[in-house]
């Protein structure tokens, strides 16, 4: 008897009622990058019959339950929407600056760290490593940046940084940055000179996530006793809150391993929760419209190794966080409705609707691991 909760990270499927309001009207991450893709396992399981999906589905019953989510939280950001996934909902948005940190923030950065600083400013992580990665070189002054997201990135070339001095930079980073300031993530950002003079970000990334602001159905899985295992960043956002084991893999391929590496060491009384970051990371966040597609194309390939995981009592949930539409100009995430697919084999799937909140997740598996145990 386990759980999986698998995220999609940015798999959005059109705007929500609200996302006028963040300035992504008209997003829509699926409808992007749909043309001409091959999934038949997701469609198969029910996702083109979600409702404003509007795409042909084959004439047979999904295998899976299936319907789209809204967010009922304050922002777009990873931390505060995998929170709701998890049932907590915040109504005060994280922090954000889109014009750069405050000269107040900077100076305790610099005075903290011994060191000046560059760049603060919001920019995309590959281009301003691309703009201020040889000034990096030259001076030695770490990279500052932000996004949309509720985040502090800090770029540095691990010949200067090794990574735990990057990761200490990262911890005093975070103590100054709270309060009214207490963004999501402090992200450590890590990249080399390669020989041909480009730059490229290495495997050494690391959040340090704000805790929970209340307790999630994690807390409460992992306090009845339950494991509660976390692969990828998952740990990392809920600052090890709930978590009774983390599992680091970087990159679809890592997590995909992982992911059914646990499903065969934790077989009863387990909560697997992975995220698929490639999605958000590698594609969405560069506007790659075709990378995206072969990325969902090889997840789908991927999905029957992990249905053959799957046991007669178990529940697997693919859900998303977000969307990332990667055929707009902005580079961020877009405030859009996620699908949801809920599979349990010995079950007829059955259609959803339009669910507000993404908490019901959250209130899925709790009633799953209830309805088990009083079975037993």
């Amino acid at each position: 008897m386990k759980a999986i909760l698998v995220v999609l990270d940015s798999f959005g499927i059109g705007n929500a009622p609200d996302a006028a309001l963040y300035g992504d009207a008209g997003s829509n991450t699926y409808r992007a990058i749909c043309d001409g893709i091959r999934i038949p396992n997701l469609i198969g399981m029910g996702l083109h019959c979600i409702d404003g999906v509007d795409l042909p589905s084959p004439r047979m019953t999904p295998s899976a339950s299936y319907g789209r989510m809204i967010e009922r939280s304050a922002g777009k950001d990873t931390t505060t929407v995998h929170w709701e996934l998890c049932g907590l909902v915040s109504n005060q948005p994280m922090p954000t600056y889109p014009n750069g940190f405050p000269q107040e923030i900077v100076e305790r950065l610099q005075a903290a760290w011994g060191v000046e600083i560059l760049g603060n400013c919001a920019a995309s992580g590959t281009q301003i490593i691309a703009r201020l990665g040889e000034e990096h070189l030259r001076s030695g002054k770490p990279i500052v940046y932000t996004s949309a997201d509720s985040v502090l990135q800090i770029a540095c070339a691990e010949s200067l940084y090794p990574l735990e001095k990057l990761y200490e930079m990262c911890r005093i980073a975070r103590k100054i940055m709270c309060g009214a300031h207490a963004v999501g993530r402090i992200i450590a950002r890590p990249f080399e000179r390669l020989a041909d003079g480009a730059f490229r970000r290495t495997e050494g990334r690391k959040d340090f996530a704000s805790a929970p602001i209340g307790e999630t159905v994690l807390d409460r899985l992992s306090a009845r006793g339950i494991s509660v295992v976390g692969i990828g960043k998952i740990f990392d956002i809920f600052a090890g809150r709930g978590i009774t084991d983390s599992i680091v893999a970087h990159g679809n391929e890592e997590v995909g391993a992982a992911l059914l590496d646990a499903c065969d060491r934790y077989r009863d009384n387990a909560l697997i929760f992975a995220n698929f970051v490639d999605f958000d990371m590698l594609y969405g966040h560069r506007n790659d419209v075709a990378g995206y597609r072969a990325c969902l194309e090889r997840f789908d390939a991927y999905l029957p190794r992990l249905l053959e995981r799957i046991e007669d009592d178990d529940l697997l949930i693919v859900t998303a966080d977000h969307g990332c539409d990667p055929s707009t100009p902005s580079t961020d995430h877009s405030r859009e409705c996620v699908p949801l697919l809920i599979y349990r084999p010995r079950r007829a799937g059955r259609a959803l609707g339009t669910i507000s909140g993404f908490d019901y997740v959250a209130g899925e598996i709790e009633r799953y691991f209830a309805d088990e145990r009083s079975a037993e």
